[in-house]
């Protein structure tokens, strides 16, 4: 049964300076995304796509690279909007994550709204599965809150930062074409 891969983007060069959505992969996160690309598991796929975001187009270009193939690109797929507060230090963005997780109604100082966000994701990634032809893999690299959210919806969950992933570059699995789940995140590959 072909397999859908949502990937998480490893990590990427932090900067106040540029805004989030251009911010590209640190030389870590390109290793990692490498190392995962090689995996033999991943010899199915034949289509790729990712947010618009710089960080998502360059660790599914890695992707592409090395299985021979393109990349389709959809702002859709994209993090869940945070542009009201711009970047946030560390340990602030992850107060206002939790509170997004867990208010998933409530725009958390500005931010998309969980439920809106979760919606834009599963209606993105059900369209793609639909004109998804010739079979095979298919792999989407985004971002962690919306692939969690995804995720959520797809296994019937709850909307839960208990089921975020634990840090950046991670992948959950499902079926095609139901979406039946697979797997929950597990590593790309291992941190260095």
């Amino acid at each position: 049964m072909p397999t859908l891969f949502f990937i998480s983007h490893p990590e990427v060069v932090v900067d106040p300076l540029v805004p989030v959505e251009r911010w590209h992969l640190a030389p870590s996160g390109i290793e990692r995304m490498r190392r995962f690309a090689g995996q033999q598991a991943l010899s199915g796929l034949r289509q790729i796509w990712a947010s618009t975001e710089t960080k998502a187009i360059e660790a599914a270009g890695i992707l592409a690279g090395r299985w021979g193939l393109g990349v389709e690109v959809l702002a859709e797929l994209g993090e869940n909007d945070r542009s009201a507060t711009g970047f946030l230090p560390p340990a602030e963005f992850e107060t206002v994550a939790d509170a997004f997780f867990a208010e998933p109604q409530t725009s958390v100082r500005g931010w998309e709204r969980a439920v809106d966000a979760q919606t834009r994701i599963t209606d993105a990634v059900r369209g793609i599965v639909r004109q998804h032809e010739g079979g095979g893999d298919l792999a989407i690299v985004a971002h962690g809150a919306v692939g969690t959210l995804l995720f959520c919806a797809l296994a019937g969950r709850a909307i839960s930062r208990a089921e975020d992933q634990p840090f950046q570059g991670h992948v959950w699995s499902a079926n095609l074409p139901d979406l039946t789940i697979r797997h929950g995140w597990e590593p790309i590959a291992p941190r260095a």
